[in-house]
């Protein structure tokens, strides 16, 4: 009987875990800044990918345990897994992923990851695979542009001086006036915010540093209170 235990997980090339986001994952877009990737195999052949790496602005995350060192947390960028795969088989990866992690990368300390939802859920994957819930937030940073293309404000700040498509050929930097008015990038691209929330997990690899979270721990029944409720892109 097929069983999630049977999974294979282990480190593939940058070039074919980024092919497979961009086929299935939701948005379609990989992570730049992942620098560890793990493929999720099964019966030979590759269904799942997890991209690791440093989070865009580390200086805003790093506070959030208290005493952690510059190389002691990474982000989960990107995760996608195929419909073939058999059930329980994202909690299994993660769970042989963070394994890995602690054996071969033992100065990492915690993992951080978000859940959008906005387009895509709340986090169940997360939740199931032992990471403690941090952080809901209302989210206006993403845009759909006429092209059906979804901008978020991030990508747009790590790199205001790149020339954008849908401004023309101009930077980000150049319709904000040098700020960073993702109100006016909306504005110029013709595009529409997407309003929902953010929601924040990490996974503590050193169980020790759970008790150093600068942040409230929020029970899981707190997402249905704040209405942040989601599963593959419909909201309960």
């Amino acid at each position: 009987m097929a069983s999630a235990k049977d999974l294979l997980v282990k480190p593939i090339a940058s070039a074919d875990a980024r092919a497979f986001i961009r086929k299935h994952h939701y948005s379609g877009k990989v992570a730049t800044n992942s620098q560890l990737h793990l493929g999720v195999f099964w019966d030979g052949k590759l269904e799942g990918v997890m991209q690791f790496g440093p989070s865009l602005d580390k200086s805003k995350i790093i506070g959030l345990v208290e005493g952690t060192g510059w190389n002691e947390f990474l982000e989960l960028n990107r995760m996608a897994f195929s419909e073939a795969l058999p059930k329980n088989s994202e909690s299994r990866a993660i769970s042989v992923a963070m394994k890995l992690i602690k054996k071969h990368a033992p100065h990492v300390k915690w993992v951080i990851s978000f859940a959008d939802g906005t387009q895509c859920g709340d986090g169940t994957i997360y939740r199931a695979s032992g990471f403690v819930l941090t952080g809901i937030k209302k989210s206006l940073d993403l845009c759909r542009l006429p092209s059906g293309e979804v901008v978020h404000s991030v990508t747009l700040k790590s790199s205001p001086n790149a020339p954008r498509p849908e401004l023309r050929g101009k930077t980000f930097a150049q319709v904000t006036g040098g700020g960073t008015s993702f109100k006016k990038y909306v504005e110029a691209s013709g595009g529409e915010v997407l309003a929902g929330f953010q929601l924040r997990y990490i996974y503590f690899v050193d169980p020790k540093y759970r008790s150093r979270l600068n942040c409230q721990e929020l029970p899981f029944s707190a997402i249905l209170d704040a209405g942040a409720s989601m599963y593959k892109g419909k909201k309960r």
